[in-house]
């Protein structure tokens, strides 16, 4: 048996391991426990800074040392204070994938400790769900939905070089398209359909992330 605590973002990162990882890694013998990071007394959700953050990743690490520690947090919009984000090599023009390398890199050198493993989106977990835009379908009237995001990911390339800026980052495209999608509740279910296998084919780095979850003993 192995455990692995995954600190997330928020409510819709926490149903997806809850909804679709948990289960999956559970039949391997792995067992998954999602932690909303928090913000402030009370307040939970965002990676707002990393000097609030930071603390939480090395909390977990040390008080379970025979668990493993990971992260899922966005690359886009991460907070400035975040490892690498201001160094003069971060590759700040180089595709969505060599930058949250570096930054993962930067963040393993920062947290220093044995059982922990960076892992950062390209560029936001909802990426995961342009694998098969037609599952947008199924919660919505407008065919329009699904041909603004075929379109987006055929422009793109792949679900995780839809790019991140504050108008064209997976998740704007999403409510820019179908204005009635609620993070929470749609982001999770659609996951679901599209299934593990489909989103590892298809996010390169997202598959990288699970094969060195899949590593640790």
């Amino acid at each position: 048996m192995s455990r692995l605590y995954v600190l997330v973002e928020g409510q819709t990162e926490e149903a997806f391991v809850r909804e679709l990882l948990q289960p999956h890694y559970a039949r391997q013998g792995r067992f998954l426990t999602p932690i909303i990071v928090s913000t402030s007394p009370g307040h939970k959700g965002g990676v707002v800074s990393y000097a609030k953050v930071k603390p939480q990743i090395l909390r977990l690490c040390q008080q379970d040392p025979g668990a493993h520690v990971t992260t899922l947090f966005d690359l886009y919009a991460l907070p400035g204070d975040f490892p690498g984000k201001t160094l003069p090599l971060y590759p700040a023009k180089a595709s969505g994938h060599q930058k949250a390398l570096f930054l993962e890199a930067q963040l393993t050198q920062d947290i220093n400790q044995p059982n922990f493993l960076a892992n950062l989106m390209v560029h936001e977990y909802e990426a995961l769900l342009y694998t098969r835009p037609s599952m947008f379908a199924q919660w919505t009237d407008d065919a329009d939905v699904v041909s603004a995001l075929s379109a987006a990911v055929a422009s793109a390339g792949a679900p995780e070089d839809v790019n991140d800026s504050p108008h064209t980052a997976p998740s704007k495209r999403i409510l820019a398209a179908m204005p009635g999608y609620q993070k929470t509740f749609h982001g999770p279910l659609i996951a679901c359909d599209i299934g593990l296998d489909a989103m590892r084919q298809a996010c390169p780095h997202f598959h990288a992330w699970l094969l060195a979850v899949e590593a640790r003993p």
